[in-house]
């Protein structure tokens, strides 16, 4: 028997995760582009969230935000729950509260993220999608599409075996979450559903009528996978042409998934759970478009296409409205302890959002940092948002990480070229608030490190949101500058981060070290 729900608390929580879901596309943040029904009938019963942002990136990293509640790009790449921590799920189930995942997210079942689903009370993977190994042969009455030169994926394999729109792996999921809570709602004391949903992620493909809304004039296989570039258009990559049509096949993608989303939403509400369950539907990042030229997620800025992102909370005795306090991923952490009343063992970062909820409070924290592992650090105010850069090589950089696990490279670099093994630089340290052993290993310039860091950075940038949404005006080099530089410095502090990302970053390190050891010390030094 599970311990009871604490007084105007909601009894149960349901977090809906949409991957690469664009807020500037969805009606109810002034999109227009593409139609967006279910997410907009969804807003306008939830508080809609309109400075919410990105922690760590991407897919599996932010997860790992929401389900541990600390942010870990300051310290590895992409990766497995750790050792020294735990995922919320293993709390809940001290708790007594059922716990269920739902997902066709093919990064959650690969190494360096398939250890993440272990506490559930149960789980269901709905196969298929993307890079998911699930068929040793393609249906050869498929013909497949351009693939920009990603060579074989996995997709391309179980693409044909298809049948009927029902049978792609986004609708499939969605009804498996629909049947879940039309079997199991009133049936557990509390629960915890998360529905962890690929779609609209590439490749962006979808049966007709879908494939043709937003395009009907293309001739030829449809273009469903985009192109990962920066100045794309420029450099001749994609067409304009070509351009528009992946920029439709991603609309098409979302009014699909909107249209089956629509299906959980009609379960919900026929089991009256807006009366006791908390509904949180989120994203881990958005999908450059074509915005400034940038395509996919390549090795450039978090801008905002890929950065400000949505978030959209319905709880019992909540009014619908607008929030406009600066949010960010490790908060729907803290948010889910919070209503189940949990806490963890690893220092966590998040700042829960129910005093925002229930009128209590107007904001939680002052500003957030997001990133990549390896790439640029940002910092997001009220108002400004400050990329910080190396300020000479990419390096010194350090991972933390006891697991060592690798990332999904599809064939793209082998395994130790992808992420190098440790070396004999290698040492123990702690992570903070953690007294458990971690491998801390340290490259320098010229080193192989882990792929995610080789790529140009861009140097500081410095945004004023309030008057430049776009980020066209870089207002780096003056006081400006110097005072957010300052303040992520403070905020590094504060985490306790490496002293490698002092050092490579150009700012000052702390007297005393920074990281949870002294042996950080090793690491500049070596």
């Amino acid at each position: 028997m599970s311990e009871p729900a604490p007084a105007e608390q909601p009894r149960n929580v349901v977090v809906v995760l949409l991957d690469s879901l664009n807020r500037h596309m969805l009606g109810a943040y002034g999109g227009t582009e593409f139609e967006t029904p279910n997410l907009d009938r969804f807003a306008a019963s939830s508080v809609r969230f309109t400075r919410h942002y990105t922690g760590s990136l991407p897919c599996m990293p932010a997860r790992h935000d929401i389900l541990c509640g600390a942010l870990d790009f300051l310290w590895k790449a992409w990766g497995s729950v750790e050792i020294w921590e735990d995922a919320i799920t293993y709390a809940l189930r001290e708790k007594g509260v059922t716990t269920q995942l739902i997902s066709d997210h093919p990064h959650l079942f690969e190494t360096g993220g398939e250890n993440y689903h272990v506490d559930f009370t149960a789980w269901d993977y709905q196969r298929g999608h993307e890079g998911d190994a699930w068929k040793t042969r393609p249906d050869p009455s498929w013909a497949g599409a351009p693939s920009f030169g990603r060579g074989h994926m996995p997709y391309d394999d179980s693409r044909g075996w298809f049948r009927s729109e029902a049978d792609f792996p986004g609708p499939k999921t969605m009804t498996a979450a629909a049947r879940w809570i039309e079997e199991n709602a009133g049936h557990h004391d509390r629960f915890f559903l998360f529905v962890d949903e690929f779609d609209p992620h590439e490749p962006f493909d979808t049966p007709e009528p879908w494939a043709s809304k937003y395009d009907p004039d293309w001739e030829g296989p449809h273009l469903i996978w985009p192109p990962y570039a920066v100045g794309a258009l420029k450099r001749g990559v994609l067409t304009e042409r070509q351009a528009r049509q992946i920029r439709a096949q991603y609309g098409a993608k979302l009014s699909m998934i909107d249209h089956w989303f629509g299906r959980l939403l009609d379960a919900i509400d026929a089991k009256r759970l807006a009366e006791d369950t908390m509904v949180v539907l989120c994203t881990d990042h958005g999908h450059y478009l074509g915005e400034k030229d940038v395509w996919g997620k390549p090795g450039c800025p978090v801008y905002q296409p890929l950065g400000h992102i949505p978030l959209m909370i319905r709880s019992p005795g909540v009014a619908p409205g607008t929030c406009d306090a600066l949010t960010t991923a490790v908060d729907i952490f803290a948010t889910i302890a919070d209503v189940f009343g949990v806490t963890l063992r690893q220092r966590t970062h998040g700042r829960s959002l129910t005093p925002l909820l229930t009128g209590e409070a107007t904001s939680v924290r002052d500003s957030l940092l997001t990133g990549v592992w390896g790439r640029e650090v940002i910092l997001v105010t009220g108002r400004h948002k400050s990329v910080r850069g190396p300020a000479g090589d990419n390096a010194p950089l350090s991972m933390l990480s006891n697991r060592w696990s690798t990332m999904p490279t599809h064939g793209r670099l082998a395994r130790y070229e992808a992420l190098p093994l440790p070396d004999d630089r290698a040492f123990l340290d702690h992570m903070p608030g953690s007294d458990v052993p971690v491998i801390h290993q340290t490259w320098a310039a010229g080193d192989m490190v882990p792929y995610w860091a080789r790529v140009r950075t861009s140097g500081n940038l410095v945004f004023d949101l309030e008057n430049d949404p776009t980020e066209d005006e870089n207002l780096a080099g003056g006081p400006l500058e110097a005072q957010l530089a300052e303040q992520l410095r403070a905020a590094l502090i504060e985490l306790e981060a490496p002293r490698t990302q002092f050092e490579r970053l150009g700012l000052a390190t702390p007297a005393g070290g920074a990281g949870g050891s002294s042996a950080l010390q090793r690491a500049s030094a070596g």
